[in-house]
């Protein structure tokens, strides 16, 4: 994760991007698509060694399945069936959540049969081809890891993970930068005298403490994932007097930190400053934990934060992000429907080219 040839298919990808959104000239534009497709085709690259066009009809389908997903994960009929699994029969979103899970899975593992066919170990090009080398060198083994049902999982999760996340925070990017357009032209010119009209990389990243300020309180702020992802205890302990016994389910609250009072001068409001000292430098905080924390923090933390990085300070090295005319800034709305990982209503953008 977070290696240069990853990062060289993040430039490409943002170029991708960047194109198809010129070619609406400035016109309101919904990015929800364009966005999941970008950041898809950066999973869809490690893991299958190749890109999509965005509107390749089986690229559509998957990203249309993992986010209908998503979002019947998160619903309360989903919740219910958690709670009480006997409900599963009459509930029609837990129905619809296997179907579309048994296309995805029927999809991969179409996929590495054909690469299985083709696979040649000193040309590996792919997280697939990588794990079927694995698999065959594991061939004969009692205790096998390296098999079908694993890779299919795993592949299922890391695009998902690798999509939905990092998408959605940057659309709250966007939308924040619309809604602040005083700290949209404060990132835009840092971008100018640090980039100016070169390809963002990762190196420009500690040269440029506002726009990291930024990124950071973008994701503080959006607070995407609430309830992070559900754990296990693997051993007994006891924390402030409370005894947790082994095994036991923890879902920990990351808004309990990312909005804690005691660690964020202004916990509620959008302020990029919390990452800035008097000089203007940008500060670590230990109350930042978008990715969880620990041993089991998020695998793909180091890939999302260079995807946001270069997908945010390429759009807003080309572009100035506005309200669809009528609607001020003021009036764009920040409130956020209920699911599971936490996306900004539905709103459109206005992609003004900078040059």
């Amino acid at each position: 994760m977070g290696k240069k040839a990853i990062e060289d298919h993040v430039v490409e990808e943002y170029g991708y991007l960047a194109d198809i959104i010129e070619s609406h000239k400035g016109k309101p534009l919904e990015m929800t698509h364009l966005m999941n497709s970008a950041i898809a085709n950066v999973i869809v690259s490690i893991l299958l060694g190749k890109r999509f066009e965005y509107e390749d009809s089986t690229f559509k389908r998957l990203v249309s399945l993992m986010n209908e997903n998503m979002r019947l994960f998160g619903s309360p009929s989903m919740s219910l069936y958690n709670m009480f699994p006997i409900l599963g029969p009459f509930l029609k979103d837990k129905k619809s959540f296997l179907e579309n899970l048994k296309e995805v899975n029927d999809f991969i593992k179409v996929t590495f049969t054909k690469y299985l066919q083709v696979l040649d170990k000193n040309d590996q090009r792919s997280f697939i081809d990588a794990f079927l080398v694995k698999q065959q060198e594991e061939n004969g083994k009692a205790n096998k890891f390296f098999d079908d049902e694993n890779l299919t999982e795993v592949v299922r999760n890391l695009f998902t993970a690798g999509m939905d996340t990092t998408a959605t925070t940057l659309r709250w990017g966007l939308l924040l930068m619309m809604k602040y357009p005083e700290i949209q032209k404060k990132v835009q010119e840092e971008i100018d005298e640090v980039i100016g009209t070169n390809p963002p990389r990762s190196e420009h990243r500690t040269k440029m403490p506002y726009t990291d300020a930024v990124i950071h309180e973008i994701q503080r702020f959006a607070n995407i994932l609430p309830l992070n992802l559900p754990h296990e205890t693997t051993m007994d302990v006891t924390i402030k007097g409370y005894f947790i016994p082994k095994g036991t389910y923890i879902i920990p609250l990351l808004n309990s930190v990312l909005q804690d009072k005691t660690q964020w001068e202004k916990p509620c409001s959008f302020y990029p400053e919390h990452f800035l000292n008097s000089e203007g430098k940008f500060v670590k905080k230990d109350a930042f934990m978008p990715f969880s924390a620990g041993r089991r923090i998020c695998a793909g933390e180091t890939l999302a934060k260079m995807e946001l990085f270069l997908f945010f300070t390429s759009l807003l090295q080309r572009f100035t992000f506005q309200p669809p005319p009528g609607v001020s800034p003021s009036d764009l709305d920040l409130s956020a429907p209920t699911r599971f990982v936490i996306a900004p209503v539905t709103h459109e953008v206005c992609a003004v080219s900078r040059s």
